[in-house]
């Protein structure tokens, strides 16, 4: 097989971006898109010269598909394409509990088709340009906050932001945790729209993460300290900064310590990502974020989320939250 035939499930904001990408895809042709909404679907099937199709028809003409649908139908609609043989690319969390995780690895390794989560970061350039300048972390400091947009609020902030961070530092520490304590609260959504964790592992590394969707402008740092120095990142700016042993333009008064300041070259991530998926279909290429780095990241981000339910339950016993302010 040259050219992978994929359907696209999920015609919304982030299922254009798939489309868009599949439509000038050298390695993939888009077949159909399918949508409960078929005027979406349609307008997106156009712009993306493809046709929409109904979701049976869609599975009997791919090889594989692309599920960009709402985060409480990724496993019926993941699973259901996996028991036909179709390998699956779907957006994070790779579904709503570990069970359904857990059923999917499953029907993946039954069929062999390949299952990857659409954990996007991963295939980003700062990610590259974190982890070739990073030693053991120690500590680490993760902050994520945007204005609030009405999309994505069908989940709470840790699935829909801070999963992304929870991820990335799960990859850096590569140790399981073992414990976590947050906060969170449900501002102009039903669901947390502000949330800050602070997450140890079984190794003595500690990660405080903050995510919010109400904030007046977008941020994206992150800091780590390590035996190896200081390392601090701007996302949006995309710089680096290194403060270490002999590294770089000394420091006055700090003899042996220096500091290093670098950029990096913004990639397509998405083109990234798809290319790793359809390399993985085609060529039998190991999956970089497979349904284990899935699971791993949805058990943190529901580890989080339950830790603001027990510190919830105590504010509002103290009289600090009122009961109406508990999220649905």
């Amino acid at each position: 097989m040259s050219q992978l035939r994929v359907g696209l499930i999920g015609a919304g904001h982030f299922g254009r971006f798939h489309a868009l990408k599949l439509r000038d895809a050298t390695r993939a042709a888009l077949v159909g898109v399918f949508d409960h909404d078929k005027v979406r679907a349609e307008t997106l099937a156009t712009e993306a010269q493809s046709v929409p199709l109904a979701r049976e028809a869609l599975l009997a003409a791919c090889d594989a598909v692309i599920i960009a649908a709402p985060a409480d139908a990724h496993f019926d609609l993941a699973a259901e394409a996996l028991r036909a043989g179709k390998h699956v690319l779907v957006e994070k969390p790779i579904a709503a509990t570990l069970d359904e995780a857990d059923q999917l690895a499953a029907l993946a390794q039954a069929t062999g088709a390949v299952l990857q989560v659409g954990h996007l970061e991963r295939f980003s350039a700062a990610h590259g340009a974190v982890t070739a300048r990073m030693g053991k972390p120690l500590y680490i400091e993760a902050v994520r906050v945007a204005p609030f947009k009405p999309r994505g609020t069908d989940v709470s902030v840790i699935l829909d932001l801070m999963i992304h961070d929870l991820d990335l530092i799960l990859a850096l520490v590569n140790q399981p945790i073992e414990s976590v304590d947050a906060v969170g609260a449900a501002v102009a959504s039903q669901h947390d729209d502000i949330a800050n964790a602070r997450v140890r592992f079984v190794n003595g590394c500690v990660a405080t993460i903050t995510a919010s969707r109400i904030a007046q402008k977008t941020e994206r740092r992150m800091r780590i300290f390590s035996e190896a120095g200081y390392l601090t990142i701007d996302f949006a700016a995309r710089n680096l900064t290194v403060i270490g042993r002999e590294r770089g333009i000394p420091i006055p008064g700090f003899a042996e310590f220096g500091m290093e300041q670098s950029s990096w070259e913004d990639h397509d991530a998405l083109a990234a990502e798809h290319a790793a998926f359809y390399a993985s279909c085609l060529d039998g290429a190991p999956v970089l974020v497979d349904a284990a780095a899935g699971r791993w990241a949805l058990e943190a981000a529901l580890n989080v989320s339950a830790s603001i339910a027990t510190s919830r339950a105590r504010a509002e016993a103290s009289g600090l939250m009122t009961k109406s302010a508990t999220p649905a």
